[in-house]
């Protein structure tokens, strides 16, 4: 992939994710329990929702975040129960890079396998926070495969901040922004993610206590 080409893109996408971050109108919160709270809003790129969850990991933002970064042979693989696989399909610079992302049946098998090719950009900024953004880019070494339903990711990603005078703790806002493709009830795809994202911080916080300490 062109260096230039994929640096514009990203900092586009970056730039999206961090407008979401920082605008607070027109979420509806539709999931809340054991400090995570999960909102949405419809998407302005494909006919679904973007999805907003909050909450707080007990953990500082460097422990946090490499239980999260997306990096081959990575953490979450061993976490994360809706990833299964996770390969570097190009990497452009120590930053940027082109991903895949495997995800597993689920919803009682109602959603089929996925994968997701994606531009992922890694951020690093002067107050301590780190940030993931990703959207959905073609790429020649990474046609669809066999088993898996190709789905698309928009803009998304997550942001890991540190909590003033609390060097243990770290404020987690993820954005979820799929769009699954197939032919799935919207129904189906409205129950999955505020669950599944519920789940995501329940399951982050044990593999924070787990390869952490």
């Amino acid at each position: 992939m062109d260096p230039a080409l994929a640096a514009r893109m990203s900092e586009a996408i970056a730039e999206k994710v961090l407008q979401y971050r920082r605008d607070a109108a027109g979420w509806k919160i539709c999931r809340e329990g054991n400090g995570v709270s999960v909102s949405w809003r419809p998407s302005v790129e494909f006919p679904g929702n973007l999805y907003r969850g909050e909450g707080i990991v007990w953990g500082a933002p460097e422990k946090v975040w490499d239980c999260i970064k997306p990096v081959a042979g990575g953490l979450r693989e061993k976490w994360d129960e809706n990833v299964t696989g996770f390969e570097i399909i190009e990497s452009i610079t120590d930053t940027l890079s082109v991903s895949r992302t495997t995800t597993p049946a689920a919803a009682m098998k109602l959603i089929s396998p996925r994968d997701f090719v994606d531009l992922v950009l890694v951020k690093k900024y002067e107050d301590g926070a780190f940030s993931s953004n990703a959207s959905n880019v073609e790429h020649p070494l990474c046609p669809p495969k066999p088993g898996y339903v190709r789905g698309f990711n928009h803009p998304c990603g997550c942001f890991c901040e540190p909590l003033p005078g609390e060097p243990n703790k770290t404020r987690l806002v993820t954005f979820f922004h799929t769009d699954l493709s197939g032919y799935l009830p919207q129904t189906v795809v409205d129950s999955f993610f505020p669950r599944s994202m519920a789940r995501f911080y329940a399951n982050l916080q044990e593999a924070v206590k787990k390869f952490q300490d």
